[in-house]
Parts: C-alpha cells; structure tokens; sequence
C-alpha cells in the first residue's frame, strides 16, 4: 500500500533499493515518445473543445503494459518509466492550449507558428522538469500530500505485474467506468452531469453535480477532509457568491453577462464572467502562503542535493545515496534555468512587436528582460504551487489555468506600469492589445512549466511508491516534453483549420457549430486585456484574497490549539475557482471513505482491517480512473476524425430525461458499490 506519509522512515518501495532493474531501454523510449506526441494530440483536442483535460499517466500505464507483454523481457519500472515520458505530453499540452490560442483571439498571430510554437513549449517544459528535481523531495519525500493518480498510478502497475484480485478490481472498475464514460460522452444515451436552480427575487441559487466516476475515485483516495474543503470553497462561490452579486450589482450589468440563458447556465455565467476571479484571488494568496511554508523543505532538499553532488566529486561515500532517491545532480537546475533564457529570449524577440507597441527601442528590450527573468522566477514559484495542489487533488483537477491567470495577472500589471510611460492605455486600442500578447506570451512559459511540474510529480510519486529512480525517470520527462513540442504546433495548426477556435475562424463559411471554443485561453485573453483596458473586476479577486487569509488564520488557530483537523487554504482556493460540479463527487468520494472506516471501527475492526479496506478501496477507485481516462482520450479520435462530438450520439429524439435518470442511477450506483468494494475486506 501507499505510504500515508512520504517522510516517514519506515516506507519501502515495491522494489527495493537494493535490487536494479533495466528502466530507460531503446523499447521503452520509443514508445514513451510515441505515446506522448499521441496523448499530447489527443489531450489538446479535449482541452480546447471542453475546457477539461485527462492525466494521461493511468492510460500511459496501461497501454505500456499491454504493449511490453509482447517483449520477453520487460519489468514494472520499464512501465513505469514509459508512462513518465507519455504523461509529460499530455501535461504539456494543457500548458500550450490555455495561452497560445489567445494570441489568436487578441489578433496578434493568424495561425500557430511553428518556430515559437514549439520554442516557448520546449522551454517552458524542460523548465517545469527541472524544478521538479528540489520539489521532488520538498512535496513527496516531506510534505504529507496524497498525489492521488500517481498512487493511482502505482497501484495500476502493481496490480498488472502481480495479478491476482488486485488486478480484477481495477480491472471491474475500470471497464465499469468506461462503459459508463462511453454511454456519456460518446453514445449520449446517459447524462454526464445533472443540475438544477432556484430564482428568488432577481437571484438564482444553482447546484450541480458531475456523474464522473473518475472524480469519485479521486475524492475517495484524497480523503473526507480535502474533499469537504474543496466543495465548501465551490458552495461559498455557487450558494452566496453568485446570488449576492445578482442581487447587489447593476441589473444591466447582469443582462449583458447573462445574454438569453436562463436557470443554471446563466448562473454559470456569472460565475465565469465573474465570481470565478474570487478563486484567482484566493489562489495567488493561498499560492505566495503555500511558497513561504516549502522554503524549509525545499531549502533542505536542495541543500542534501548539493552535498550530493559534492560528496559524489571527492569520491566519500558517494555511493551511500540509495538508487531510490538519487534526484539529478541539482547544479542541472540553475545551469538549465539560465541555459534556457537564451532561447526564451529569442522566441520573445521574434513574436514581440515593437513597431505594434509604438515604443522606444530602450524600453522595448527592458520589456523583453522583464518577460525573461519573470519567465524563469515565476515559473519556479507556481511550479511549486501547481506541485502542490497536484498532491491535492491530481492532476485532471489541477487548475493550472487558475495558475496562468495568476502570472498573466501579476506580468500583465508589471507591463502596465513599464510602458504607461510611453503608451496611454485609456485610449490605445491597438497598443493595449499588443501589451496583452506580450503578457500571454510570458504566461505560456510559466504555464507550460507549471503544468509538467503538477504531473511530473504525479509521476514521481508514483516512482517513489514503485521503487524507480528518480534521475531516470527525470531523464525520460525530458525526452516526453521534447516529443510532444515537436508535435504540438502542427496539431494545433490542424485543429484551428478544421474547427476555428473561441470565434476565431481561419476562413470565411466555417461552421460555428462545431468551433472549438477554447474556454481557457479565451478566459486568458479577456484577463491580459482587461489589465490593459482597466476593466478587471479587482473587487472579486479582493473578496478571493480576503477569503484566503480568513481561511490562514483560521488554519493557524487550529494548529496553535492542537487541533488534528487542518483547513489548508489552496484546497478552499481551488474550490472557489473549479465548477461546483466536479467538487460533488470528489466530496462523495471522501465521503465514502469516511463511512468505510466508521463502519469497521463501530464493528470492532482493527487496524489491519482498516488498511485493508482502504486498500481494496484505493485499487478500485484507480480502476475507475483508468476506465474514464482510457475512454475520454480515445473517444478524442472519433470526434477529430468527424470534427463533431456526435459522431457517436445512438439517442434518439426525446431521450434527454431518460439520459439523466440512466446517468443519476448510474452515479449513485457507483457511490454504493465503491462502498461494498472497501467494506468487502472486512467479511
């Protein structure tokens, strides 16, 4: 089972230290560099049409260790390390998909250059591997944080290599989850969420839930807690935010943000358009808190890193370090941070137009300084932040576009001040857009990082619990960032062709039908320019911050008093910023855990019996996860392949109740069977 706390002494891996196994192989790199150009063109796909993007690691994981079986020798960590590479793909494709299309909808590009393309990705990539390597220790090895795919992850390896009942569960769970996927997303003949609304005087109070079996699982291995922290920060946006600022704010304000939708929807609409800027609020103060408590462990681990290397040089002991936790030596990290501001820098140079900014040649390039060294600082900062919520939610619900707005924010207002010397913002169209696209440009690298990093760390944990070692699968990062931002570029150039994106079309008679409306990057865009245009709603991302310091002090009371209940605001930020629909089912699934455990401790259970159905619990939530994932990344052929999301849709005419009721029973059904799965341990 998955150590409950990473620091402690006594966690032994799957395969010892002691014992070395071949992991980085000629097979193994070619099918981890294949996998990931593949994920990172379905992932983009996804992204782009939904705003939602699928971790990759489980289906990585799976596919590898279907395709090794054919090879008389192969081992876990070979998988293991196949499923690092193809995951960074699919992790860098999120990065790319929430920025770069908003240089088109701010009218700076007409298509997706290759050369920068693929530049700011490479880079941006490559440097969220990097800080991986001190976070490495700070987040898996120090930080009690349940990283619930990568233990996900490591399970699903386990099982395959040892077969068994272990092996059935995920394997029960996981063809459930995508027959249930499947009937959702592509058959249509079940509903994927369900919702519903209340209007009292000129306010609506909205309420939904996802049908997501994936998400149940993931709310059963981080726990009762972190789940019920997460849907108390969406039910502060959903049940008071919304209704408050309809009730509060100029009526003509809310008819322009509402339009014509009615109900749920147009709730939605005030919460994107509005109380949705609380969450970036909450997140850039529960972000710079979360930074301020790793200094310690991150100072630690880098210090131990360079003892490392200088023990390693004298020749004293080098040795001593165990296979397990040899990180690369950390004098990669600084000589690759400052080796990647060159080629930043290029890529800045060739996509900034100074004669569109209308500025003097000495202010332009304190511009491009400004990008670079932001670039490179920030990324460390929120690769630590997105590590982190990484380990509290994983990866899929890591909302690392809550991240990039954060940058795009803190870059945006930093250029604001450097060129209002020489640009008046208050009547310069033309000019603040370009500002903006400079902003968006210095976002795409530090999202690009921050989104490797929140799965890279998926990856490590997993590696941890496996027994890998951590240079190689650092090493194979690498190799999966440089696959996936030589294809990303030519992907996306596809994608706008086929679809268009956020209202962008690339040719007059295009079907706005079937757009893809790159939901993020237009959030991105209206952000940047909206820093420059001065109509940002500042009062939100206020209300956002204030939530988050009552929610410190409130987190440091309890810890002054003793108390084993903690309130860590990052999980109450990204409850603010997600849909109230995902948090649903996460707080299900902690909720069962919480009723299995009661269960066996009112019945006499022992500790032996609670580990074991924790234990049975956890191989069928990665089951269910695994399912959903495999499902939601090959459906993702169809639909390009038909450029509609219907390709698939089997109901007919009138079904829609139908689909609910089917989709409800479903989800419920699924809530009591993980029950009985964890509680069967214990018969």
């Amino acid at each position: 089972m998955a150590d409950q706390k990473a620091g402690k002494d006594q966690f032994s891996p799957y395969i010892p230290a002691s014992q070395s196994l071949p992991e980085i192989t000629v097979k193994a790199v070619i099918l981890g560099v294949a996998l990931s150009a593949l994920l990172a063109g379905a992932n983009a796909y996804l992204g782009l049409k939904v705003g939602l993007t699928v971790s990759a690691s489980i289906p990585a994981a799976v596919i590898s260790m279907a395709i090794l079986r054919m090879f008389r020798e192969h081992n876990i960590l070979e998988n293991n390390i196949v499923q690092t590479a193809a995951s960074a793909g699919e992790s860098l494709a999120a990065g790319v998909i929430f920025t770069f299309p908003a240089l088109i909808l701010l009218g700076h590009w007409s298509g997706f250059p290759f050369l920068p393309t693929m530049g700011i990705a490479l880079c941006g990539g490559i440097l969220g591997v990097l800080f991986t390597i001190p976070l490495r220790r700070a987040l898996i090895v120090e930080a009690d944080l349940r990283f619930p795919e990568g233990v996900a992850t490591a399970e699903v390896l386990k099982a395959g290599e040892e077969g068994g009942s272990g092996a059935k569960l995920i394997a029960i769970g996981g063809l459930s989850a995508a027959l249930l996927k499947l009937s959702q997303t592509g058959l249509k003949i079940a509903r994927g969420s369900v919702e519903g609304s209340v209007t009292a005087g000129q306010s609506i109070f909205a309420f939904g839930t996802d049908l997501s079996p994936a998400l149940l699982g993931v709310g059963y291995i981080v726990g009762p807690l972190v789940g019920a922290l997460i849907l108390a920060g969406g039910l502060m946006s959903w049940l008071f935010g919304i209704p408050i600022f309809m009730a509060t704010a100029d009526p003509a304000t809310v008819a322009e943000i509402v339009g014509e939708s009615e109900g749920y929807a147009a709730a939605q609409a005030i919460w994107s358009a509005r109380i949705r800027f609380m969450g970036v609020g909450a997140m850039v103060v529960g972000g710079v808190w979360a930074l301020l408590s790793l200094i310690g462990p991150i100072r630690d681990g880098v210090k131990s890193s360079l003892e490392a290397v200088r023990t390693a040089r004298t020749g004293g002991g080098g040795s001593a370090v165990p296979r397990t936790e040899q990180d690369t030596p950390i004098t990669f990290v600084g000589i690759g941070t400052l080796a990647l501001a060159l080629p930043i820098l290029l890529v800045f140079m060739l996509v900034v137009d100074r004669s569109a900014l209308g500025i003097t040649a000495g202010l332009y390039w304190a511009a491009l300084a400004l990008g670079t060294v932001f670039a490179l600082t920030a990324g460390f900062l929120f690769a630590s932040v997105a590590g982190y919520m990484a380990g509290l939610v994983g990866s899929s619900n890591n909302p690392i576009s809550g991240v990039t707005i954060a940058t795009i924010l803190a870059i945006s207002l930093l250029l604001y001040f450097l060129f209002g010397s020489q640009i008046d913002f208050t009547v310069s169209g033309p000019q603040a857009l370009s500002a903006a696209a400079t902003a968006i440009l210095v976002g795409a690298v530090v999202a690009c990082a921050a989104a490797i990093a929140g799965d890279n760390m998926q990856d490590l944990k997993a590696g941890r619990i496996l027994g890998a070692t951590p240079y190689r699968q650092q090493i194979m990062q690498i190799l999966g960032v440089v696959a996936a931002a030589f294809a990303i570029a030519p992907i996306l150039s596809l994608l706008y062709n086929a679809y268009g994106l956020g209202g962008s079309f690339p040719r007059a008679g295009m079907d706005a039908a079937e757009m893809l409306t790159a939901p993020q990057a237009t959030l991105m865009a209206s952000v940047a320019d909206g820093v420059f245009s001065r109509n940002l709603p500042w009062n939100m991302i206020t209300v956002g911050a204030l939530i988050a310091i009552a929610v410190i002090v409130l987190d440091k009371t309890l810890e002054a008093r003793g108390s084993e209940i903690r309130v860590p605001v990052l999980a109450v930020a990204v409850g603010i910023y997600l849909p109230l629909e995902l948090e649903v089912p996460i707080f299900a699934g902690g909720v069962v855990a919480w009723l299995v455990a009661r269960a066996i401790r009112k019945s006499g259970g022992d500790d032996d019996a609670l580990a074991g159905a924790s234990q049975r619990g956890l191989l069928f939530a990665s089951g269910l996860i695994t399912g959903e994932a495999l499902v939601g990344i090959l459906l993702a052929i169809p639909f390009a392949a038909a450029q509609s999301t219907d390709v698939l849709n089997i109901a007919p005419a009138g079904f829609e109740n139908f689909a609910k009721v089917i989709g409800m029973a479903a989800g419920i059904g699924f809530t009591f069977w993980l029950y009985r799965v964890s509680l069967r341990s214990s018969d």
